[in-house]
């Protein structure tokens, strides 16, 4: 590659990167075939109140998958479509994916000290619409409606890049504690206004938001029980979970919520599954009401197990079953988050790297994920591989 200095806005020359980087490109809805591994694309330059980051890890997400192939309708079920809550697409093409990014600031623009450059950090993944810290009304995020971590350089918004200096953690592990995880789940428990002491069901456990959610109930001293497989019990109970249930499993799903919980019903649900499961939520929640001191909530995040649900109204209102859907999460839940990173409080569950040109093969493996898969993977830079990658490198099964 061509080597130059990029200046940043103020006309400093902090540091010496390339003047193109490895990146891949998401070139339309599609398949994998739709990410093209390049090596030639335009290194960015951090405008007035960006830094320039270079990567050394960023987090896979569902939503990269589902933006990729258009799995975002909000009007008609089969609609091929990107996220778009702010009223239009942001998504165009070629787009750079990834949100959740570590990595070290190599060059400031105007408006940002230089004492900056070196640090490392994590982004908060967030297109805020505005300045407002407590509610995102029209949330959109980078690797989306901007490049992301599928490269080898971004450029950044310097308040949203946090530094990080925990030295017992690895980079890889950083960005698996990633914002895109990590807040919405934050922002599935506020929204719901878990309490201490209150009984939580966690589904779609094993995954980034539902292992967040495990670490999160134990942070504010909720009790947190996951639906996963069987062969992932040991791991959630090692993470906090207080029981797991399993989802191959759910024939007489009340009576087996009353046999953990001494017939006390779940004070609220995280789901992260829908479809056809979302009744027995429900029916976890309400089985006993006289034993309730508040009402049940239904906090939704995710659809894995499929995007509509058959319900009967009158088991809602009559219950007064109180539904929240979460997208994302605020400035605030952010700060919150990086402070328990920064104090050691949240803890990765790494499962794996993958080089950024093996790209497609991640896709695969994260699509078609066995049994065994627990937590994140995430995508280093070739040229990054050998310190951040290598050591969390994935393990195939013998």
């Amino acid at each position: 590659m061509a080597q130059e200095s990029v200046k940043s806005s103020s006309g400093n020359t902090p540091a010496s990167v390339p003047s193109t980087m490895a990146a891949v490109l998401l070139t339309g809805h599609g398949g994998v075939n739709k990410l093209v591994y390049r090596q030639d694309v335009p290194t960015p330059s951090p405008a007035h109140g960006e830094v320039l980051v270079r990567i050394t890890a960023t987090a896979k997400n569902n939503t990269d998958r589902k933006a990729r192939e258009g799995l975002y309708p909000t009007k008609g079920k089969a609609d091929t479509t990107s996220f778009a809550i702010g009223g239009e697409a942001t998504l165009t093409f070629p787009r750079i994916q990834g949100a959740d990014i570590a990595g070290h600031v190599v060059a400031v623009g105007a408006g940002v000290d230089t004492a900056r450059i070196g640090e490392r950090g994590l982004l908060d993944f967030n297109l805020y619409a505005d300045t407002r810290r407590d509610i995102n009304l029209t949330p959109d995020y980078y690797g989306h409606g901007a490049d992301g971590g599928y490269a080898e350089y971004v450029a950044l918004p310097s308040e949203q890049f946090h530094h990080i200096d925990n030295p017992d953690l690895g980079d890889a592990e950083l960005a698996a504690m990633g914002m895109c995880s990590y807040q919405t789940a934050l922002h599935m428990l506020t929204t719901a206004r878990i309490q201490a002491g209150e009984r939580v069901l966690v589904t779609g456990a094993s995954g980034g938001v539902g292992t967040a959610l495990i670490q999160l109930c134990r942070i504010i001293g909720a009790i947190p029980y996951a639906l996963s497989r069987q062969e992932k019990a040991k791991a959630l109970l090692e993470l906090g979970a207080e029981a797991v249930l399993y989802r191959d499993d759910m024939d007489g799903f009340a009576d087996q919520v009353r046999a953990l919980t001494g017939g006390a019903p779940f004070d609220a649900v995280m789901d992260l599954i829908g479809g056809g499961m979302t009744d027995q939520f429900i029916d976890s929640m309400i089985f006993d009401m006289k034993r309730r001191t508040t009402y049940p909530r239904l906090s939704i995040a995710g659809a894995s197990g499929g995007n509509v649900s058959e319900i009967m109204w009158t088991r809602i209102y009559l219950y007064q079953v109180q539904i929240f859907g979460v997208s994302h999460g605020t400035r605030k839940e952010a700060d919150q988050l990086i402070a328990w990173i920064r104090s050691g409080q949240l803890k990765p569950v790494l499962h794996a790297a993958f080089k950024l040109s093996e790209l497609h093969r991640a896709e695969e493996y994260f699509i078609n994920r066995d049994s065994h898969y627990l937590g994140k993977i995430v995508i280093v830079p070739d040229s990054q591989w050998q310190q951040h990658g290598a050591p969390y490198a994935l393990q195939e099964l013998t």
